[in-house]
Order: C-alpha cells, then structure tokens, then sequence
C-alpha cells in the first residue's frame, strides 16, 4: 500500500506554493470543486470564490510555509494537521500571521484533491 500520508503531504506543499506563485491551474487540478474553506477570520470560500478573489487582486498570497505536519491516513481520505506561516497582501495591505490548521484531502479518480480547510491564527 502506498504511503498516502506522505503524497498528500507534498501535494498540499505544492498547493501551498502555486498559491503564492498564482498558478490556477495547478490549484484548479488540486482542489476539488466541492472544497469548503474556512480562513483563520472565519471568513468562508467555495473553489471558485477562493480562486476568484485571488484572480482579482482582492487576496494575493506572497508565501504560505507549511511546519509540523502531520497525516491520518484513513484509505480514501487524508487528514492533515499543523502550522503553517502565510503572508499575504489584502485589498493592498500587507498581512502576515501564522496558523495552525486541519486540511483534509479525498481521493477523487487516480488522484487526490483538498475538499476541506479549516485555520485558526496562532500568537
């Protein structure tokens, strides 16, 4: 049995990376149509919305660094768990916080895609 928890692992790094490198594509391949995200302000955002607001200029992640992760493997699912530092400028002002998050991953066809995200900002 492959080690699922280590590929979605360096699946979520590159989604973490295309994030601030602004490649839609790649993030349209890794997250699923279905995702609900939940940023760290409680703020709530479908694929489309999420993806949207980064188009337009409204939210432009400069970095996201992932530290500690950590996987539960449950077959068809991944859970991931730990920190990550994110940098971003919105509607122009430069933010920068850390956050600890849950992220979960489902296997949809030969792949995985993140269905799910949840933050919370840390001191």
């Amino acid at each position: 049995m492959a080690d699922n928890g280590a590929t979605v692992i360096a699946l979520d790094k590159a989604r973490m990376d295309a994030m601030a490198a602004q490649d839609y594509a790649k993030l349209d391949q890794i997250i699923a149509d279905d995702l609900i995200y939940t940023h760290s302000s409680a703020r709530l955002d479908t694929k489309e919305t999420l993806i949207g607001a980064m188009k337009s200029g409204a939210t432009v992640y400069k970095a996201c660094t992932p530290s500690d992760v950590k996987a539960q493997d449950l077959g068809d699912t991944v859970v991931l768990t730990g920190r990550a530092e994110i940098s971003i400028d919105r509607a122009g002002e430069p933010i920068s916080f850390a956050v600890r998050f849950t992220d979960v991953y489902a296997k949809r066809g030969d792949g995985w895609q993140m269905v799910a995200w949840q933050s919370t900002k840390t001191d």
